[in-house]
């Protein structure tokens, strides 16, 4: 058996963590001694800064996540006084004071009768919770049959088996299978890709397409993003979300908001939904419910989902033992606090034609073919030839991507994802307190990185 001792001081962190560390997907292999792995040693509000103090713009915010930004002493402040009064209990048969302030004060945030909240550990978890639900809440009424779950191809849904059946990249699923039975995918909504001529709520008649293909019996949920994150940001068309609502009543299936990365301000609202004007049954939360200050999520489900499982001896059997801990409930309490007094969603509503406007302005440089988004969440397409819309094949887009790009971005002090589910883009989505200093931080750096890229793949 392999054993680390306990390091002296003063052993290297990078060789520590090339022998021990098991990064998430990432290619181990490509590390060595002229590829460092990237060690990040402390952050303050839009920055974090490497073991070397190299100061680097999270233009990424973590992960979709630190959207308060870094550095807020406070929320360790208020997880201090918390373990001063209860470090742990579990909410297995049990509560405690944090996990009810905070699923009540959730409940009055969330649209409609969305006022039962259900916590987990993280994203995953929480679209895992929503899909059980979805299946559970439906055998409650004597339809056991509809089990499977329609979701948008190169959508991003979680990693554990059944939120992967969901997931619609074909990739991250391979080398898993066989997966979760019952998941279905439809075309997502890559507007740019889609012809002229094209039906604007095309995709979503693709969706009561596949539900009556497949049998409304056998049908118990559709999951969408807001804004499909993996792809590079695709927002719907006008209307997309009404006629789901409609074609989800009209079969009963029950629809879930994934808003993993667009709840919490990241699309100037508190819940992605809003932005869009629509009310889903079930809407799934992690990452900026405490701004990455710590690991939670959950899943906030409407009254009539709950309804059968809050009667006589029904229980919805399910749970994780550190779902709605009380430490990281008091730091999702200190964040919401953050987001009121600063009105972080109002900020991003304020600014986000700017942020836009700034990343349009790239449109100048040949290799620019699109730019998306919504809200400080935003992706850049790139392509070979912007009228044809041509896009990099695979060796090209390997040597674009990863052989230059992610590299020379962090390189010049930009922390941003450049990314291949789909076609080549480069996605950003830095904290909520960002402003116009960091919008031009960030142009400078992408115009002439962007502009040697041109000149390195295709010139």
């Amino acid at each position: 058996m392999a054993t680390a001792s306990q390091a002296p001081a003063g052993t290297d962190l990078q060789q520590m963590a090339q022998r021990h560390l098991w990064m998430h997907f990432s290619r181990m292999g490509g590390y060595g001694p002229d590829h460092e792995i990237p060690i990040i040693t402390r952050a303050e509000g839009c920055y974090v800064y490497d073991e070397r103090g190299n100061r680097y713009l999270d233009g990424l915010s973590g992960l979709f996540c630190v959207n308060a930004g870094h550095g807020r002493t406070e929320y360790g402040e208020a997880a201090a006084r918390q373990v001063e009064e209860l470090d742990f209990y579990t909410l297995w048969s049990y509560a405690h004071p944090k996990a009810i302030e905070l699923a009540a004060r959730l409940a009055t945030m969330a649209p409609g009768d969305l006022n039962r909240v259900f916590f987990t550990s993280g994203g995953s978890e929480a679209v895992e919770s929503a899909l059980k639900l979805a299946r559970n809440y439906h055998r409650m009424h004597g339809k056991g049959q509809k089990h499977k779950v329609i979701a948008r191809e190169v959508a991003y849904h979680g990693t554990s088996l059944g939120a992967l059946s969901a997931t619609g990249i074909t990739e991250l699923r391979s080398q898993f299978e066989p997966l979760t039975p019952g998941g279905c995918h439809v075309p997502n909504t890559n507007i740019y890709r889609w012809p002229e001529e094209r039906d604007p709520l095309w995709a979503a008649d693709a969706i009561e397409e596949r539900i009556v293909f497949e049998g409304p019996e056998t049908v118990a949920a559709v999951i969408l993003e807001p804004v499909q994150n993996a792809g590079g940001c695709f927002v719907p068309p006008d209307g997309y979300f009404q006629r789901v609502r409609e074609i989800c009543d009209q079969y009963d299936v029950l629809m879930i908001s994934d808003e993993v990365i667009c709840a919490f301000g990241r699309l100037g609202h508190y819940f992605g939904c809003e932005r869009f004007d629509y009310v889903p049954d079930i809407i799934t939360i992690a990452k900026a419910l405490t701004s990455a200050y710590a690991p939670m999520g959950g899943m906030i489900a409407s009254d009539k989902v709950a309804e059968p499982f809050m009667e006589g001896d029904a229980s919805f059997s399910h749970g994780f033992t550190f779902a709605g801990h009380p430490i990281a409930a008091a730091i999702a309490m200190a964040n919401l606090d953050v987001f009121e007094r600063e009105d972080l969603p109002g900020h991003v509503l304020r600014k986000e034609g700017e942020f836009r406007q700034m990343l349009e302005s790239l449109h100048d440089l040949p290799i620019v073919g699109d730019v998306r988004g919504a809200g400080y969440f935003h992706a850049v397409e790139l392509v070979k030839d912007k009228e044809t819309k041509e896009s990099f094949n695979d060796e090209e887009s390997e040597k674009l991507l990863r052989g230059f790009l992610s590299g020379e971005l962090y390189k010049r002090g930009l922390i941003c994802r450049a990314d291949d589910r789909g076609d080549p883009v480069v996605q950003l989505s830095p904290p909520l307190i960002a402003d116009t200093e960091q919008f031009e931080e960030i142009h400078d750096v992408l115009h002439s990185v962007l502009a040697e890229a041109w000149d390195q793949v295709v010139g």
